[in-house]
């Protein structure tokens, strides 16, 4: 198992986002992209959700990106509003849940994943 697996890998640099990106889209592996900020009161709320996705889903790539930090990246996928969850599989996005709505959420990752939890 690798490292990241199971885990919420939080991206400080474009590189560093370009780089899980890629190993997703190499992997074929569903990439979820939580777009947050250190002022949103929702985005600490769901954090702890989101960190529990990563361990029950570790078959999945699980990214934390704050808008504030990586700002260029935020606005290529056009987030308007925190928290932004964004599905990309393929290197595309797929689906997104703007708000911190856990249950969306766990049922848009079932569907792009399968029920199984590798």
């Amino acid at each position: 198992m690798a490292a990241e697996e199971g885990a919420v890998i939080a991206c400080h640099t474009k590189q560093e986002f370009d780089t899980h990106m890629a190993n997703g889209k190499d992997t074929g592996k569903l990439v979820i992209i939580d777009f947050t900020a250190s002022w949103c009161g929702p985005c600490r709320v769901i954090a702890p959700v989101f960190a529990e996705y990563a361990k029950k889903f570790p078959g999945a790539i699980f990214l934390k990106v704050d808008v504030d930090e990586l700002k260029d990246v935020a606005e290529a996928y056009n987030v308007e509003a925190m928290p932004t969850f964004l599905f990309i599989k393929d290197g595309e996005k797929v689906d997104s849940v703007v708000g911190g709505r856990k249950d969306d959420i766990h049922t848009k990752i079932v569907a792009l994943m399968g029920s199984a939890s590798t």
